[in-house]
């Protein structure tokens, strides 16, 4: 099973830039992608509907703004559109896809970059996600969470680590919350499992060609339950191709859809 995972910013001009071309000759099964900043309405069958997956969303009420998606060739038993709460549902930051006892989830966390009212919106987001974090590993049931989580976790995982501590993004709250995801509750950054090396990012500045430099971020992940998370054959980040100032992270597991 292939699953591949990308914040699109924007699901119109990642298409413009030859996504779903692209889309098209991989092998994955489930594609997770996120910041859509559209509605349903502004869609085209191509989107909704890309060659052999079929897609789901959770779009923001704002128009041009966040919003999550999931495309899967295989249908699901059950979707589950946001957590239960209004402020964040709002934003569409939230969709989960159900096959068996297997959930996989595409996520977006808020980012902080923008000014004070969004970091405080991203630590409301941070503490009422977190009981639903252990509430999943509580349910018994195997987890993929897909998404961009707008945190670096640690030094290793962007580049000016150094002078970004005060930062939204790698701020110590940020990286401790995310510690305590992986180490209290018991999720697995499959990633990072598989690849220890450093100057592995997804995200880039369009500021100071940190494209070409590879200044970047690892801010979007696969975080897993123990089996699934065992089970991963490999991890790749593309970057032949430019879709988005994110690349797509993509992940082969050795177990059933």
């Amino acid at each position: 099973m292939q699953i591949i995972t990308l914040n699109l910013n924007g699901i119109r001009a990642a298409a413009k830039k030859g996504f779903f071309a692209w889309l098209a000759a991989q092998s994955a099964d489930i594609v997770c992608v996120q910041e859509l900043k559209a509605q349903l309405c502004d869609f085209s069958a191509d989107m909704l509907k890309p060659d052999h997956f079929q897609g789901y969303f959770h779009c923001a009420v704002q128009k041009g703004y966040s919003g999550v998606g999931l495309y899967s060739r295989k249908e699901p038993d059950k979707i589950i559109e946001g957590i239960g709460i209004p402020e964040i549902d709002a934003e569409g930051r939230f969709i989960q896809a159900d096959f068996g006892n297997l959930s996989i989830i595409s996520l977006y966390l808020p980012s902080g970059s923008s000014g004070e009212h969004r970091q405080i919106a991203k630590f409301f987001f941070m503490e009422k996600f977190y009981p639903i974090l252990k509430n999943l590993i509580a349910s018994g049931r195997e987890i993929i969470l897909c998404g961009d989580w707008n945190i670096a976790h640690k030094e290793i995982d962007l580049k000016n680590w150094r002078s970004n501590q005060k930062n939204s993004g790698f701020l110590p709250e940020e990286r401790a919350w995310l510690s305590a995801v992986f180490d209290d509750i018991g999720f697995i950054d499959v990633f990072r499992q598989l690849n220890s090396e450093p100057d592995q990012y997804t995200w880039w500045s369009n500021r100071g060609q940190a494209w070409a430099k590879n200044v970047g971020w690892r801010i979007d992940y696969q975080l897993a339950t123990p089996i699934i998370a065992n089970s991963a054959l490999s991890a790749s980040i593309y970057k032949a191709e430019r879709f988005s100032d994110h690349a797509p992270l993509l992940i082969n597991y050795d177990y059933p859809l």
